[in-house]
């Protein structure tokens, strides 16, 4: 066995949001070593140069300098060494996010593929990391939070962990600080529960949901679950919300509203969504932590790794995230149906769903879907909403054409590629759905997966005792999902606005009112027909003028006052809700309460 790499990472100046790193080796290259930092980091599918954030670097043998010579953006080559070499380095941390790292008085946490440097040759080497505390008294109650097997450190304490290789070293995340604690059991795996910054949680609850999450998570795929241990690393802040998943952890950042307060009698809706991206990220434990596209086996963090599956590893998931919270009976079928409904307008609500494909949105997310622009809505279609619908379309054609069910399909890709750790193929979803359905899916696929057709979505709902319903929006703040005022007669301006209290286009839609108009996304809307327009009071501007063919608008184009003429265009009916339909066929309900789970 190689000698390990031996790291230590020390908060040296919180204030400063500075890590200090030591990267040890044993027998370093004779010819000089070579270390690199990755670009970015699995789970979010952009580069982010995460070597920026190295602020000096420095190698040494024992107290002799070594030459260090910078020979990439994320490369470093040191001097030929004697002995064991010395990596040392200070990591600016001031991304409070869940994919970089942060440090202030407060907290601390890192994800590993941006502090811990990879040494050349050395990627299958075992590793040990020392973590110590920072200095001074006011640290005295800080403690640590990571999934990563511990060698000598206490429970939760500062010390010193193990990893089998530096894949494993950057999937498990650290928290440092005086978080909250509560721990739970789910299908025999203990499952710990570490909350940072300023809440009020009713904890007994919180767990209590977490562990039917989990349970019906884990029986889903089949016991025995695939690790020993889990932790959920939870971030409460005044207004934030995401979540990226790790082997056996998940960091997920989020409102301290949304978590539930002891008064809370009902589930409120933002704990809802709590809960729905907690279980997203549970399931990923399964579903792209080890069921993964072959372009990821083994990853390339040095470079884009491209794959035209994430409809699948993000859809599939987004599809299952609220399913498993019926399913596990937190919420009901309304409650489930209403959150279908606002997938359903996420995607009707932007056009480029006619021009992108969810295939090549999952291979363009480097550049397009990571990287929006005020274009977006125009051009980019979402590979976690509509891979969420395909999910449901694939399930639901599934169950009425063959004896199988996307869950089987979720379970056969467990078993040949998950517990074996072969890549599926860009092909292989398609493939292994035809094998276990004994369908021919060659056209689903053409036509929804790699075509830009429309989903046939009200057919089958209506096959599933569903009522499928369209209508427009009701404002900034309408989100679908379910039934509405009487929206005829309802003008759009075919743009969103910028939050805030100014009448800023963010986006300007395809075909719409203010696209006609020649208005542009920045542009500053300041006068409808003479009367001054705020966010609050521009669409019942809209509203009043009614029964024209057109309204003069006033926007400033950065300094420029611009005269347009709006013309006043009927609102589309983009907004979704879904029903249940119990004046459908006997066949279709049972159909319908099967998928749910609902059936007695």
């Amino acid at each position: 066995m190689n000698a390990p790499l031996i790291y230590r990472i020390v908060p040296t100046h919180p204030q400063a949001h500075l890590f200090t790193v030591t990267c040890t080796l044993a027998q370093p290259a004779p010819e000089g070593q070579v270390l690199r930092l990755p670009t970015w980091i699995p789970g979010s599918y952009l580069i982010r140069e995460f070597a920026r954030n190295v602020v000096r670097l420095a190698a040494r043998v024992d107290a002799t300098p070594v030459a260090v010579e910078k020979i990439a953006k994320d490369a470093w080559r040191c001097g030929p060494a004697p002995g064991p070499l010395a990596i040392i380095y200070e990591v600016y941390a001031w991304d409070l996010s869940v994919r970089a790292a942060h440090l202030d008085q407060s907290h601390g946490f890192f994800t590993g593929s941006s502090v811990f440097l990879c040494p050349e040759g050395f990627e299958q080497s075992p590793c040990e990391v020392e973590i110590a505390p920072p200095e001074g008294e006011e640290y005295a109650g800080w403690r640590v939070a990571t999934s990563m097997p511990r060698l000598d450190a206490p429970e939760f304490g500062f010390g010193r962990y193990r990893a089998e290789n530096y894949d494993a070293l950057i999937d498990h995340p650290v928290e440092l600080g005086t978080f909250t604690l509560t721990r739970f059991e789910a299908q025999g795996v203990p499952h710990d529960v570490a909350i940072t910054g300023r809440h009020n949680t009713d904890l007994p609850r919180l767990t209590g949901d977490l562990q039917r999450i989990c349970a019906w998570q884990i029986a889903f795929f089949g016991t025995p679950a695939p690790m020993d241990h889990y932790l959920f690393q939870v971030m409460a802040v005044g207004e934030g919300y995401g979540g990226l998943e790790h082997r056996s952890s998940t960091s997920l950042i989020c409102s301290r509203d949304d978590l539930p307060h002891p008064r809370m009698e009902r589930m409120s809706e933002d704990y809802r969504g709590f809960l729905g991206l907690a279980s997203h990220e549970y399931f990923h434990t399964w579903n792209v932590k080890r069921i993964k596209p072959a372009a990821f086996v083994p990853y390339d963090l040095s470079r884009e790794s491209y794959t035209r599956l994430l409809w699948v590893f993000e859809g599939f998931t987004s599809y299952y995230d609220d399913l498993a919270l019926l399913r596990c009976g937190l919420i009901d079928a309304d409650s489930y149906l209403e959150l279908l409904g606002r997938t359903v307008t996420n995607v009707l609500r932007g056009s480029g769903r006619t021009k992108q494909s969810v295939a090549d949105s999952s291979f363009d997310a480097w550049i397009k879907y990571y990287r929006q622009d005020e274009n977006a809505p125009n051009a980019v279609v979402s590979y976690y909403a509509k891979g969420a619908l395909l999910g449901l379309l694939l399930d639901l054609h599934l169950r009425r054409e063959s004896r199988v069910s996307l869950d089987h399909l979720m379970r056969a890709l467990w078993q040949r590629h998950g517990l074996t750790g072969v890549g599926v193929p860009e092909d292989g979803v398609q493939h292994l759905a035809e094998e276990i359905s004994g369908l021919d899916l060659g056209a689903f696929f053409d036509d929804f997966v790699y075509g830009t057709a429309e989903l046939p979505l009200a057919q089958a709902c209506a096959e599933f005792a569903l009522r499928f319903n369209l209508r427009a929006t009701e404002g900034a703040g309408d989100k679908g999902g379910r039934p509405g005022k009487n929206g005829l007669g309802k003008v759009a301006l075919g743009a969103k606005l910028a939050p805030g209290n100014e009448a800023r286009l963010a986006h300007v839609f395809d075909e719409g009112a203010a696209q006609r108009a020649g208005l542009a996304a920045g542009d500053q809307i300041i006068a409808v027909a003479g009367l001054r327009a705020t966010s609050a009071n521009l669409d019942n501007l809209l509203q009043g003028a009614r029964g024209a063919d057109s309204v003069p608008v006033f926007a400033f184009r950065r300094d420029e006052l611009l005269r347009f003429e709006l013309p006043l265009l009927p609102a589309p009916f983009d907004t979704c809700w879904i029903e249940l339909e119990d004046a459908a066929p006997p066949e279709a309900i049972v159909r319908r309460d099967q998928w749910l789970g609902t059936a007695g």
